[in-house]
């Protein structure tokens, strides 16, 4: 039976873990409010008593709604207004009319503002809701990969195009089976739940076929079954989708117990990148493979590439997010370059590395989902 070892994550890895903000920036974004009453309630008081600035009074609710909790706006919101009527009293404006509305506007600004606030917490949320259940379901769908299984150290990489989503069409798995250490990347075409759900069902086909077959092409042969399988399913309820748009992208590898050497089958996916002595190569097959679902299009069956995969060796395996990657420039990421840039680092530092690269490289918007697993052959 398949069997997968203990997870114990590097850090840093976990690629949809939000970006924080430095918590002296959050202080300082908190103190903005307060700052800005205080100012405000200076410049009053030094100025001549032609000049009124009390009203930008207004602005520090306003403000406290985007930055603090509904607590501290309300607070803010009363403090302003009693501040505002205090500077009235000392200029001698209070109760005149003008004053009365300077007050009437900042109260209503001040309600307005907290129920803003309120709306905006609740959303918040809401979101957070949202964003736990797609964790949930992103670690449901792709379990998180083991650092080592036998003499292989691993460490993946995940990036939604959506952050907000966490999960997208590109998909990685890697077992421990009778047969050797078994690894699937894939990307299936599309986006949206038909995605995530096509991926699932490959996912689950694969846990199921690597552990039963003898061969890692039959593994591919039968996954592009299943896909045809799933295929013909999504034309039988009317999709309206092209059917040549439903399809995955994938690359099995096998790490055979006792030989120094890994079985690749690549089924119409970018080719490994194998990171040997500090140097870095591709390794294509004469024969790639058809895409999973389109092998009865194709005349085009899986081919098993067998290259020597010794102590310090590592591969890539990715999908076409790291590749296709554009700056503002319209220059592709060059993964080939990174890799062999931190090619001298441990295996998860060099993959967080490439990770911080790519997303330097787009200005942290990326345009598709992307997906790395490092493979190291370990002594």
């Amino acid at each position: 039976m398949t069997s997968r070892p203990t997870d114990h994550r590097h850090p840093g890895t976990d690629a949809t873990a939000p970006h924080h903000t430095p918590a002296g920036s959050r202080r300082l974004l908190a103190l903005t409010p307060v700052l800005l009453l205080v100012a405000v309630a200076v410049t009053d008081l030094l100025t001549p008593d032609w000049l009124h600035v009390s009203p930008v009074m207004a602005a520090v609710p306003v403000l406290a709604t985007a930055l603090l909790p509904l607590w501290a706006t309300a607070a803010l919101a009363g403090a302003a207004l009693c501040v505002t009527a205090l500077l009235q009293l000392v200029s001698g404006r209070l109760g005149r009319p003008d004053s009365d509305v300077v007050l009437g506007s900042l109260a209503v600004v001040g309600l307005a503002s907290l129920a803003a606030c309120a709306l905006h917490r609740r959303r918040e949320r809401r979101l957070r809701r949202i964003r736990s259940v797609a964790e949930t379901a992103r670690r449901a769908l792709m379990h998180p990969l083991p650092d080592r299984i036998h003499s292989v150290a691993l460490c993946g990489v995940y990036l939604p195009a959506d952050s907000e989503a966490r999960i997208g069409g590109d998909f990685y798995e890697a077992l421990q089976t009778p047969y050797g250490t078994r690894i699937l990347v894939g990307d299936v075409r599309g986006k949206g739940l038909t995605a995530v759900e096509s991926a699932a069902n490959l996912l689950g086909a694969f846990r199921e076929l690597a552990d039963r077959e003898v061969s890692l092409t039959e593994v591919a042969e039968r996954l592009d079954q299943h896909a045809r399988r799933q295929i013909a399913a999504l034309d039988g309820q009317g999709t309206g989708a092209l059917f040549t748009e439903r399809f995955a992208t994938a690359l099995l590898v096998e790490f055979p117990p006792g030989e120094a050497v890994a079985r690749i089958v690549r089924c119409g996916h970018p080719e490994p990148l194998l990171v040997r002595a500090g140097e870095v190569r591709s390794h294509e097959p004469g024969r790639p493979g058809a895409p999973l679902g389109l092998g009865d299009l194709l005349d085009a069956a899986p081919v098993a590439q067998t290259v020597p995969f010794s102590p310090g060796d590592r591969l890539l395996l990715y999908t076409d997010g790291f590749i296709e990657a554009r700056d503002r420039l319209g220059r592709f990421y060059d993964l080939p370059a990174h890799a062999r840039a931190h090619a001298h680092r441990p295996l998860p530092s060099m993959v967080s590395a490439l990770r911080h690269a790519l997303l330097h490289h787009v200005d942290g918007d990326l345009g598709h989902d992307a997906a790395l697993v490092a493979l190291e052959r370990l002594p």
